[in-house]
């Protein structure tokens, strides 16, 4: 065991002194001036890594780090804070949102999505950017609905003479046992019917016929009658998908 040490002690010796020689060849190649700082800042830098805020320092930048690691790469936990997806989601639920599938491939029809409407700006500077990698103050309002129709298709709601209503797609009537009811949506207009400003107001539901081009999305809450989704702003564009809910957890009030 002894002589097993003794290798592995000599190879980091090696290795730091290669490292060292490696530095000294690079520093002798720097202007003067960067020679004398370097100099001057390499004994606090090493007086620095003794310290204990060192420690701290290196311990709070790992768990950053890692929490960026996790949160961009496979889940992230968020809360429902709206009934718009009621009966499948209800206010106050935690849900977990994985997000290593939307690198190999785009949402299902059916999947139920978290993302970033077209409304939300995502700035790329470095605090915003930090912030929504982590979750730490993150403003970015994010959604989530259910994914109806895919790229190329045909998308459109009509209204029955009971007073129901459906999703066509591709002039098919999509089946869709999860939705609240089929008489609870909200009015919506044709763009055969709509004029140029009900067209771009976002604040009016529209029946369509949306056709979805390559790399979009149509997004609808299973609360029809109280959803803000794709009947008022649009298809989503693929980039724009946080991740897919896979779980939930619901915790109930105790009645006294």
């Amino acid at each position: 065991m002894s002589k097993i040490t003794g290798i592995w002690e000599n190879f980091k010796a090696n290795i730091k002194e290669k490292k060292e020689a490696a530095w000294l060849a690079f520093k002798s190649k720097l202007p003067a001036k960067a020679q004398a700082f370097l100099d001057d800042f390499e004994p606090k830098y090493a007086e620095y890594k003794k310290s204990s805020l060192c420690d701290i320092v290196e311990t709070i930048l790992f768990v950053l780090v890692m929490v960026i690691i996790i949160r961009f790469f496979v889940c992230e936990i968020r809360w429902i804070p709206s009934g718009s997806m009621n009966p499948t989601l209800i206010e106050g639920d935690r849900i977990i949102v994985e997000r290593y599938s939307r690198f190999f491939k785009g949402p299902e029809r059916g999947d139920i999505m978290v993302f970033y409407p077209p409304s939300t700006h995502l700035s790329k500077k470095p605090l915003p950017l930090l912030s929504r990698l982590t979750g730490i103050f993150c403003k970015d309002v994010a959604y989530i609905k259910r994914v109806i129709g895919l790229p190329g298709d045909k998308v459109e709601i009509k209204f029955e003479d009971d007073g129901s209503a459906f999703v066509y797609i591709n002039d098919k009537k999509l089946k869709e046992s999860y939705i609240k009811s089929a008489y609870e949506y909200t009015p919506c207009v044709k763009f055969e019917d709509a004029n140029d400003f009900m067209l771009m107001n976002p604040s009016i539901a529209k029946c369509g016929p949306f056709v979805l081009p390559e790399g979009h999305y149509f997004m609808m809450g299973d609360n029809r009658g109280n959803s803000y989704d794709s009947r008022y702003w649009g298809t989503l564009s693929r980039d724009r998908f946080v991740g897919r809910a896979v779980f939930v957890a619901r915790f109930f009030k105790l009645k006294h």
